[in-house]
């Protein structure tokens, strides 16, 4: 495949991110996402954007390095910037920078949150199929997995939540629920109705609720976010800049407390905020404060890429369910009509192999990197997650493949 060279600027409108940046150039890139395949595939598994910086990111890194200023994190600019972008663009004045912590990253937050809200053997409940990672920080905390999962239509099951709920709570003094608000890999996007049910069952219950929200402003046009701790006081929310503006290389998070849990964050180690990078918390309060336009360019082009990946599977992969997602950049692709070879059976709640099933025949037929469903927990077996942040001309030329090695394997 050529490069594709960046686009133009439609008059009237900031320039498309995905088309300032060539293959040629991305190639160059020492990330995970471009290292971990040979050249000739093209990959659209892991959560990296092929974008440039924001302009008020790269510029507030710069004077940084121009300056020296690399030292140690200091002040609350980063909760600032976070409850103002918050209020601004959900309407939601609850982050109080005095109810916040900083963290590392979203997953050593929740995991440190668990910590003050849980103890050892306790159980977390989680909804697959759910970002990965869940199960291995889990299990790594020593925390046991009880899985709720999600409908047929991909969204919240308050039924098995309940009687997920009710079992943690029989068997442990200290449930929790780990929320994927909006959901990864399906793209939901919880509604109001749907996490007041869920802040009435956890109340009911006894079970303590910490939301993931690390996707919240990549909710696409026709959803709404809706922060958990909007509904509910006694919960906890994690927030971070690095999905929206492609900052995960540089580590830093917020804790946000609810008015009653405010007493569990006061009792969060010190040494936890000694985590992130200083030169993190400038980038992701800029992104946070003055990145909203690069945002709206960013969210304008996902909003196509959706459409075109909608078109792309109808045209290539006609007998495949596409999920296309209300919120992240995310598509969650069944392949289970395709007829491909399954995922090798596991046992347990991890998973040892991260690339089996259909996104081992995608790899290895068609050279396009996907991230294996069945990863994701009950419910992912026989699906892929497909990233959507990338150039048009990538993610055409990623489908015609695909759609080229399933024919090739029927026909």
């Amino acid at each position: 495949m050529t490069a594709d060279a960046p686009g133009p600027a439609v008059e009237g409108r900031p320039p498309n991110p995905f088309l300032q940046v060539t293959l040629d150039e991305l190639r160059r890139r020492t990330s995970t996402k471009w290292r971990t395949y040979p050249p000739d595939v093209l990959p659209l598994w892991v959560a990296e954007m092929d974008v440039l910086l924001a302009p008020a990111v790269r510029e507030v890194l710069h004077r940084a390095i121009e300056t020296g200023d690399t030292g140690y994190p200091a002040g609350q600019e980063y909760p600032e910037a976070v409850a103002a972008f918050a209020a601004d663009r959900w309407g939601w004045t609850g982050v109080d920078p005095a109810r916040t912590a900083l963290v590392p990253d979203v997953m050593t937050g929740i995991v440190e949150v668990l910590r003050l809200l849980t103890g050892p053997g306790d159980i977390v409940v989680v909804t697959p199929p759910v970002y990965a990672p869940f199960y291995a920080f889990l299990e790594h905390a020593d925390r046991a997995v009880a899985e709720a999962p999600l409908d047929a239509s991909g969204r919240l099951d308050l039924q098995a939540l309940e009687a997920a709920f009710a079992g943690a709570r029989a068997r442990c003094a200290h449930p929790a629920f780990l929320l994927c608000n909006p959901h990864n890999p399906t793209g939901a996007v919880h509604t109001r109705a749907e996490l007041d049910a869920v802040s009435a069952l956890a109340r009911r219950h006894g079970v303590r609720v910490v939301s993931d929200e690390i996707h919240a402003p990549l909710v696409l046009p026709g959803a709404r976010f809706v922060p958990y701790l909007s509904v509910a006081d006694d919960g906890f929310a994690l927030v971070s800049a690095s999905k929206a503006w492609n900052l995960a290389g540089l580590k830093a998070a917020v804790v946000v407390a609810g008015p009653e849990a405010a007493g569990d964050l006061a009792r969060l180690p010190e040494e936890v905020g000694h985590g992130p990078s200083h030169l993190g918390v400038l980038a992701h309060t800029a992104a946070f404060r003055d990145g909203g336009g690069w945002l709206d360019a960013l969210l304008a082009a996902l909003d196509e890429n959706r459409r075109l990946l909608q078109q792309l599977v109808a045209e290539h992969l006609p007998t495949a369910a596409l999920r296309a997602p209300e919120g992240t950049y995310l598509g969650w692709l069944d392949c289970r009509p395709l007829g491909l070879p399954p995922e090798a059976p596991s046992s347990g709640l991890a998973v040892v192999s991260d690339l089996d099933g259909p996104a081992r025949f995608f790899l290895d037929h068609a050279r396009v990197a996907l991230s294996s469903g069945h990863v994701f927990g009950t419910g992912g077996a026989g699906h892929v997650r497909i990233n959507l942040a990338t150039s048009p001309a990538v993610l055409t030329e990623a489908l015609t493949r695909m759609g080229r090695a399933v024919a090739a394997r029927t026909g």
